[in-house]
C-alpha cells in the first residue's frame, strides 16, 4: 500500500504550493514514515501524504494542469516497454508549449520512462515544476 502514497519530497512540496486536501495518511517530519491519519494527535510534526491520485486530481482542478503518462508502443526498434510523460495546460496554450518543449529535436516533446512508476513520479515532479516556475 505505501506504493499508493507520493513520496516525502513531493508531499512537502504540495504542502509549500498550497495542497491540504484530506488524506488517509501522513508523514512524520523527522521519520519521513507514513502514519495513518487516526495516529496522528498534533498536526505540528506532520505532512500529509496524499495517493498519486489525489496529487494529479489537485493538479487537474487547483491550476488546471494534466499530467498524462502514455505507453510506448513496442516495436522492433522499442523492443521493451516504456512511458513518456506530457503536460496539458488548461488555461494557457503557450505555456503548455514550453511545459513539453524540449532543446533536444530528437526528443520529440517527450521524456521516456523504463516503468510506469518512474514515469507517474516524473510526471508529478514535472507539474510541482511548472507550479513553481510559472503559478
Amino acid at each position: 500500500m505505501k506504493k499508493e502514497f507520493i513520496p516525502y519530497k513531493e508531499a512537502l512540496a504540495l504542502k509549500e504550493l498550497g495542497f491540504d486536501e484530506p488524506c488517509f495518511a501522513t508523514y512524520h517530519k523527522e521519520l519521513h514514515a507514513i502514519i495513518p491519519i487516526y495516529a496522528i494527535y498534533t498536526n505540528q510534526d506532520v505532512i500529509k501524504a496524499p495517493l498519486y491520485q489525489q496529487a494529479f486530481r489537485w493538479f487537474r482542478y487547483e491550476h488546471l494542469l494534466e499530467g498524462l503518462i502514455l505507453p510506448q508502443f513496442q516495436s522492433i526498434l522499442a523492443p521493451t516497454p516504456s512511458y513518456f510523460i506530457a503536460v496539458i495546460s488548461y488555461k494557457d496554450e503557450k505555456c503548455e508549449e514550453k511545459f513539453n518543449s524540449s532543446n533536444n529535436k530528437d526528443e520529440k516533446n517527450f521524456l521516456h520512462y523504463g516503468t510506469y512508476e518512474e514515469a507517474e513520479l516524473a510526471c508529478l515532479n514535472k507539474l510541482i515544476e511548472i507550479v513553481k516556475r510559472y503559478f
